[in-house]
């Protein structure tokens, strides 16, 4: 894939991971839509801002009607709520479902008639190493990106024979506002966006783009005694 071809479609593009990926689809030729709920956040040089909600199906349904000419959409709007499983706010689970999970099976079924219409493309799903393993905290954000892992998957068999690629990217923590209070080695979003970039342009179905996500990774094999291990230890 040529981005200098290429008619993307960014969600939550006004900040952190998705306001780089406009940036450096711009830098590297291609024609941007930027999605915001507020779109006059949108402050990128080149950017078509969007008004986009992808939680909402008529806010998506205007984006698609807005934007009939795209040919790669990036699923990178998220929420981080803290929420836990057993005693989050109800409200905040079902805010991490509906933007990860629904949100993004929204934009798919807008935007893939778009671009089979238009010959195919891609769709990037950003996910996460939480798509693979839980810390234990945050339930609700891990449980809905591993969710969306798994939508990505199906989404991947059903697509291919329209000429739609469907990848996904995990990655660990990136110095975002979404993570300013955690305090772990963070990823810059810059480089990231570059490396997933990249990924798309070669084809690629699936983008680790970190060595945590590495690490995770190559633990998947082992099962739930090598992912975690603390649940076998020896009880005094």
């Amino acid at each position: 894939m040529n981005m200098t071809n290429q008619i993307a479609l960014v969600t939550g593009a006004n900040r952190g991971l998705g306001r780089q990926f406009t940036i450096e689809l711009i830098a590297r030729g291609a024609k941007v839509y930027a999605g915001a709920r507020n779109p006059e956040t949108v402050d990128i040089p080149g950017a078509i801002p969007i008004q986009l909600d992808i939680t909402d199906p008529k806010s998506v349904a205007a984006a698609a009607e807005a934007a009939k000419d795209v040919t790669l959409l990036i699923n990178n709007a998220g929420s981080s709520t803290g929420a836990s499983l057993l005693e989050g706010d109800w409200d905040n689970i079902q805010l991490e479902f509906d933007t990860h999970v629904f949100g993004t099976l929204g934009m798919v079924r807008a935007f893939a008639p778009i671009m089979e219409r238009n010959g195919g493309g891609t769709i990037l799903n950003v996910l996460s190493a939480l798509s693979w393993f839980s810390i234990g905290s945050d339930g609700a954000y891990t449980a809905a990106k591993s969710a969306e892992w798994g939508l990505t998957n199906v989404l991947r068999l059903n697509l291919a024979s329209r000429n739609i690629r469907v990848a996904g990217l995990h990655v660990g923590f990136m110095d975002t506002d979404m993570t300013a209070n955690i305090q772990a080695p963070k990823a810059n979003p810059t480089d990231i966006a570059k490396i997933a970039l990249d990924g798309i342009e070669a084809g690629s179905y699936e983008i680790v783009a970190d060595d945590t996500s590495r690490q995770v990774q190559s633990g998947l094999a082992g099962g739930v005694k090598s992912l975690y291990p603390q649940l076998f230890q020896a009880k005094e």
